[in-house]
């Protein structure tokens, strides 16, 4: 005789109360304007050094290194400090951490917009980081804190796609303003976008923390930014020198890495660490984490070069570049809300796979332009980088997210924008350095009749070969087409790199990221009773989803 089928399990009961679940969408919207003034601000400057470069009244006078410590000076402090904001917001309260972080950020701006000299840019500038470094993490602990388990997916699919959005409009952006005003409105622009998102979150975002978050680990925190600051100066340094065996970059990566190390250690043994490390045992977080190093690794380092590429060889202006990258960027809205729908009838291993294949398939595409490439097709390349993203980052940073407990929502955010920010300046450093060491291999037959004093200078760059060129009038122009020549060399061999990154990452996530779970299968990655088969990204562990069910 058959046994009658036992009773359905009840759904767990909503942790989120109602007046907050009411108004979750409201609440992702403010935290969109606050992560899209942050990236944005980021991308804005890079179309903005010319003339920051320029003379006063125009700019600052500032020197190529100066200019480079300019954007510098804000990753360094993001990238050391965002894992410890991670860690407070959990501690103090999300909202507050965001309320503090955004503050900041505003004063900074407006501090950067009145700078007088490249020192006080730089010194505001790191202002700024400091105070984005406590926003970026906490939108994401936030957005997990108001969201159901079942709709974190589609909510982190809209975060993501805000990022895409942030990256592509701000040489835009930039552009605009410049046409219009003086340099220093590109800062300015941030003042008013910060009053609006600090009213809307006073009113809007609600406060959530650890309940329980244990002593504060002092000595890890300590590691981790001594490391994270180490570790990012030296890659940074590397790409300055455009070498990684300099005394100067060696010394602070291996410093880094040895402090890292330390933190590892220490976190293991220690029986309250800011961060447990077991998570990494898991294959399925680890490679979630791996991919979204590589990716933005990858992403990164291209941005860099086809920046060069579509402005000094094609002559595009940069608010033409800037438009001519906006497929990436409708791609990446029109598809990362989406991408939950595809993973659930595929499986994240499947989504990511392919997601990385186009990724490198775009960065592939790179070694084959040329100064006359249709721009029709550059369109499509960008179109399917940019899908390519938005079916990778969503699902990774579900499985994060998904494998903390709600409460250590700003350590899993910390972790995911950690590993992004280290990824990006790996990307920009190593493969600036590729480009770099290959064009002036190339160009530097070209320079026999160059001035003594010039040459040096000539060989660092196609826009330093091309100012060079300028300065030497009619003897000049003989150097035109042979940098053109040698920086689409130089740009060919940097996308074959950049394209077996997104390879090891597609493999990474091939072999690591589960595949779909069957329907009707409870098991990690299912979320609560009620919701089996729902997710296909990696969840937390049993005891992670019983205490989050508690």
């Amino acid at each position: 005789m058959s046994q009658p089928p036992s009773p359905p399990a009840a759904p767990a009961g909503p942790r989120i109360p109602e007046a907050v679940h009411r108004r979750r969408w409201a609440v992702l919207g403010v935290l969109m304007l606050s992560l899209l003034i942050v990236v944005l601000d980021n991308s804005i400057l890079n179309v903005a050094v010319k003339t920051i470069a320029a003379p006063a009244p125009t700019g600052i006078g500032a020197t190529q290194g100066e200019l480079e410590w300019a954007i510098n000076s804000y990753t360094l402090v993001f990238a050391g400090l965002l894992f410890t904001s991670g860690l407070l917001g959990d501690r103090l309260g999300r909202k507050k951490v965001l309320l503090f972080g955004i503050t900041v950020f505003g004063i900074g701006s407006a501090l950067a917009a009145l700078s007088g000299s490249p020192g006080e840019l730089i010194a505001y500038r790191a202002v700024m980081g400091l105070g984005a470094a406590f926003v970026m993490p906490a939108t994401l602990a936030v957005l997990m804190n108001v969201f159901e388990r079942d709709e974190q997916p589609k909510a982190i699919g809209i975060w993501a796609g805000s990022v895409g959005l942030a990256i592509a409009i701000g040489p835009i952006t930039g552009g605009i303003l410049l046409e219009h005003f003086w340099w220093g409105s590109i800062f300015l622009i941030n003042v008013p976008v910060v009053l609006l998102a600090l009213v809307l979150m006073t009113w809007l975002v609600p406060d959530s923390r650890d309940p329980k978050p244990g002593r504060i680990d002092i000595p890890g925190v300590l590691l981790s930014v001594v490391g994270l600051v180490l570790l990012v100066y030296g890659i940074i340094r590397g790409g300055e020198l455009a070498s990684f065996t300099d005394v100067t970059v060696l010394a602070p990566v291996l410093g880094g890495l040895a402090v890292l190390v330390l933190f590892v250690l220490h976190e293991r043994r220690s029986d309250h660490p800011a961060i447990d490390m077991g998570y990494f045992r898991r294959p399925a977080f680890s490679a979630a984490v791996a991919a979204i190093a590589l990716v933005f690794f990858a992403l990164m380092g291209v941005t860099f070069f086809s920046a060069f590429y579509l402005q000094s060889v094609r002559g595009y202006s940069a608010l033409q570049s800037g438009l001519l990258i906006l497929p990436l960027a409708v791609a990446q809205m029109v598809f990362a809300p989406r991408a939950r729908l595809v993973v659930e009838r595929f499986g994240a291993k499947a989504v990511c796979t392919v997601g990385m294949l186009l990724v490198a398939l775009g960065l592939a595409a790179f070694a084959l332009f040329d100064a006359s490439t249709p721009i029709w097709v550059m369109e499509i390349v960008f179109f399917l980088q940019g899908a390519g993203m938005a079916h990778i980052m969503p699902p990774v940073t579900v499985a994060i997210m998904q494998a903390l407990p709600r409460e250590k929502a700003g350590s899993g955010s910390a972790i995911n924008n950690t590993f992004r920010q280290v990824g990006g300046a790996l990307g920009v450093a190593v493969l600036g350095s590729v480009l770099s060491s290959t064009y002036r291999g190339e160009i530097e037959g070209h320079l026999g009749g160059v001035p003594e004093a010039l040459r040096a200078t000539a060989g660092e760059s196609v826009e330093a070969t091309l100012a060079v060129a300028e300065k030497l009038g009619p003897a000049g122009r003989d150097l035109v087409a042979p940098a053109y020549d040698a920086f689409l060399d130089a740009m060919h061999v940097t996308a074959i790199a950049s394209a077996v990154i997104g390879v090891i990452g597609a493999v990474v996530v091939a072999v690591f990221l589960p595949g779909r779970t069957p329907a009707g299968a409870a098991g990690p990655g299912t979320g609560s009773a009620g919701d089996e088969g729902r997710a296909s990204v990696p969840g937390p562990s049993a005891e992670a989803a019983e205490s989050a069910r508690r």
